[in-house]
């Protein structure tokens, strides 16, 4: 477990651990609350009498404003103040979740979803600078691959708490993430050491000299893009995965989805180790690894013939992911200088647009050659790394 940072006095408080646990329970509340309907569609479109396909939309609803206002909602969050912005934030999840529980019309419900997805937009990358405000630089890698693992945590649990809740009432499920939005509201950030940049957030004043110039700078859309093609090309081919599961195997949705949690597994418990080798042997070469390691396990994936080399390459490919989401996250971090939220936050909206492109990109190709959909991403994610993978130095620049 990383150990909880000084406060500024030099002494470590009560309040303070707490507040570092709650950027962590911060992460895995992302993902969770944004997965958890996918086991109970059923449920859904029977309460609100609506198709499977508009139930299915409650996930569309929370990732497209997610994705879209993490292009700047990082840099506000730095302009109007860390912790204010995270509180808010954590508000109006708790909101949102509470009206998506009220809901008696499937209108209703995916408002309450998109402002869901708004409002983890504001959170998501401030707690990310946050903990690199609060970690020693050497010691980034693994902060950042603990955070890493929580996120993947809610991601791969999400479906099975879901589904048990809506054993009951669908609805508990989104009474319990207010309340954990409600904790986390009363939490808030932890207050930066003595000595932390300026700029640097995890409680800090506003920052008014924050632009959207400074976020959307040349090297960080590189970082960007390779975030867009790490986790399009490899997180967000599950779809794929289990199209060929089906189609090759013959495999029920049980077993095809017990497979793809392989995935997620492994991100989970490899996540901390992935930290620490970033910490070791630097972000930018972890990055160019997990890239050339995720492309072969890929084809892989795409050209076995046998299940348990499909199914072990897949569960692989977590491990991959991490080296390359892990990575870039702690290139743009440990860059010195103001406005790392927004900065990350660019980051995080390409890598999700990405996974939100990967069916309409490679769907039809799967369609007109079955090894193609994979040998194409495959060689997305073995060239862009690369190719647009910045230095250090090129981050640092202003």
């Amino acid at each position: 477990m990383t150990r909880p940072p000084t406060v500024a006095d030099g002494s470590t408080t009560t309040r303070a651990r707490l507040a570092v646990l709650g950027l962590y329970a911060g992460g895995f509340l992302g993902p969770f609350g944004g997965g958890v309907v996918a086991s109970m569609l059923p449920e859904l479109g029977t309460a609100f009498s609506v198709s499977p396909g508009t139930a299915s939309l409650s996930l569309t609803s929370y990732m497209v404003p997610f994705a879209v206002l993490m292009l700047f909602s990082g840099t506000l969050g730095e302009r109007w103040g860390a912790r204010r912005t995270v509180r808010v934030a954590y508000v109006v999840y708790v909101l949102a979740s509470l009206l998506c529980a009220l809901a008696t019309t499937s209108t209703v419900f995916l408002a309450g979803r998109a402002v869901q997805g708004a409002a983890n937009a504001f959170t998501t990358p401030l707690l990310l600078a946050a903990l690199a405000g609060i970690t020693p630089r050497e010691r980034l890698g693994r902060t950042l691959g603990l955070f890493a693992s929580l996120q993947a945590a809610g991601q791969t649990t999400a479906p099975l708490v879901g589904g048990l809740a809506a054993e009951a009432s669908w609805r508990w499920a989104f009474v319990g993430v207010a309340f954990v939005g409600g904790a986390l509201t009363a939490l808030g950030l932890p207050d930066r050491p003595r000595g932390a940049e300026a700029g640097d957030v995890g409680g800090a004043a506003p920052t008014p000299t924050a632009r959207l110039r400074t976020a959307w700078r040349p090297a960080v859309l590189r970082v960007g893009l390779v975030a867009l093609a790490g986790w399009g090309c490899l997180g967000g081919l599950s779809f794929l995965v289990a199209m060929r599961l089906d189609d090759h195997f013959g495999l029920g949705a049980g077993v095809r989805g017990l497979l793809l949690t392989g995935y997620g597994v492994v991100g989970l418990l490899t996540a901390r180790w992935v930290g620490r080798a970033v910490d070791r042997v630097g972000a930018r070469r972890c990055v160019l690894t997990g890239a050339g390691v995720g492309a072969v396990l890929l084809v892989g994936v795409g050209l076995a013939p046998w299940l348990p080399v499909v199914a072990l390459a897949w569960a692989v490919a977590g491990a991959a992911t991490q080296l390359i989401l892990v990575g870039l996250n702690t290139l743009v971090l440990s860059a010195s200088g103001g406005n790392r939220g927004g900065a990350v936050s660019v980051v995080q909206a390409f890598r999700f647009l990405g996974g939100a492109l990967a069916p309409t990109a490679f769907v039809p190709v799967y369609a007109l050659h079955p090894v193609a959909a994979f040998l194409v991403p495959a060689a997305v994610v073995a060239l862009t790394a690369p190719v647009a993978l910045p230095h250090q130095e090129k981050l640092h620049q202003r």
